[in-house]
């Protein structure tokens, strides 16, 4: 368990989703209308989202850990209202009702409902699975992720993310996408490329016309990232098992990849290691097919990750599944449901990789307060010179 702990609690149609994100240093200025709220916000956006996300507006209230913007090294607690639950009290309700309420029982193929109603005995009414499996938890993610971002940039670590892939259409990333930050606000599919955002948006309305899905891949970067934050000697610490631990926990990722990812299984070493050299005096990578990481540890190169999403598992066009009421064969459940979520999960992604990192960084260089931290990174920046300079002497 890292430095930093925390759990997520409530469902997707329950009153509220509630945090509890546990050793984030004191001193670190902090207000969720601010830090957070906007993060929310990109979350919810991009085409082929649901109704749901007209409904909801969602903001984070939190409630402790935090006196007049500054965090104080206590617990913090966030709470998410969902607005959608004055239409679910019946469905949904904390105590028993006079009214039973309406029993799902066919499971769909890709989703949880199946194993999970299998695994806690809710047989009966797949409710009791589908509602704490929904991707509607990582909105809470993305408000914790967005606290250890706060972090993040306090130390010099700035971070983007984008859509790399939806359905058959590719974007073209730019060499330095931090430099095209502002372009991703303005896509409704979060993208560099115009003409491919023109293409996935088309291929998202002919999936829903047929009531389909789509998925794809995102990839965020990490710049700042200072030197030897992981480690080597222990397998469960090393930064990039944490990493893909983190991102394959989110909801309909299937795969992980850091920089080269799987096209480093095709290359020779001699064309995939990345070469160290000398950049006006100091220790540079001629390339960064490692992704910021060798031997479980940040090399000082950008953090690069990728995470591939399968398409979402509620269609409106079901396949076969059978009623575990009945024993009868039928067309899976519908659930109100995205076409396409992979903007979102852009953010998702940068905000668990946000957390994980921030939480690896507290566990190398710890600290009670941000300043402390500050300064114990800042000196392993300058210890960092000090050995350039004493190589290139």
């Amino acid at each position: 368990m890292g430095r930093l702990r925390y759990l997520t609690a409530g469902e997707s149609h329950g009153q509220r989703l509630t945090g509890i994100l546990e050793g984030m240093p004191a001193g670190l200025s902090l207000i969720a209308e601010r830090d957070i709220d906007p993060i929310l916000k990109e979350r919810q956006r991009g085409h082929g989202r649901s109704r749901r996300q007209q409904i909801e507006s969602d903001t984070a209230r939190i409630t402790s850990g935090v006196r007049h913007g500054v965090t104080t090294g206590a617990p913090i607690a966030i709470t998410i209202e969902n607005k959608d639950w004055v239409r679910w009290q019946q469905q949904m309700a904390i105590e028993p009702t006079a009214t039973e309420p309406t029993r799902v029982t066919v499971p769909r193929p890709g989703h949880a409902d199946l194993a999970g109603a299998i695994k806690y005995d809710h047989t009966a009414d797949l409710r009791n699975v589908l509602e704490r499996a929904s991707a509607r938890e990582t909105a809470m993610r993305v408000a914790i992720g967005a606290i250890a971002q706060v972090l993040l940039r306090a130390l010099g670590i700035e971070s983007i993310a984008y859509v790399k892939s939806i359905g058959n259409t590719q974007d073209r990333t730019p060499d330095d996408p931090f430099t095209l930050h502002s372009r991703l606000a303005t896509s409704t599919v979060r993208v560099f490329d115009e003409a491919a955002e023109a293409q996935i948006i088309a291929e998202i309305d002919d999936a829903r016309s047929k009531g389909d899905t789509l998925g794809g891949v995102v990839e965020c970067r990490f710049r700042g990232m200072p030197v030897g934050v992981g480690s080597h000697v222990h397998w469960d610490r090393k930064l990039d098992g944490l990493l893909a631990q983190a991102i394959m926990s989110i909801q309909a990722v299937k795969a992980v990849e850091i920089g080269a990812g799987l096209q480093a299984a095709h290359s020779r070493g001699s064309a995939n290691h990345d070469a160290i050299a000398l950049n006006d005096g100091s220790l540079a990578r001629t390339s960064n097919n490692a992704g910021g990481i060798e031997g479980g540890m940040s090399n000082g190169e950008y953090i690069v990750v990728r995470a591939a999403m399968k398409p979402i598992s509620t269609l409106m066009q079901p396949l076969q599944s059978v009623n575990l009421a009945t024993g009868e064969e039928t067309k899976a459940h519908i659930e109100r449901s995205d076409v396409c979520a992979v903007p979102a999960l852009a953010i998702i992604v940068e905000n668990v990789v946000a957390l994980t990192l921030a939480s690896a960084l507290l566990d190398t260089f710890g600290g009670d307060t941000a300043n402390e931290l500050l300064v114990r990174v800042q000196e392993r920046r300058n210890r960092m010179k000090l050995e350039r300079a004493s190589a290139q002497a």
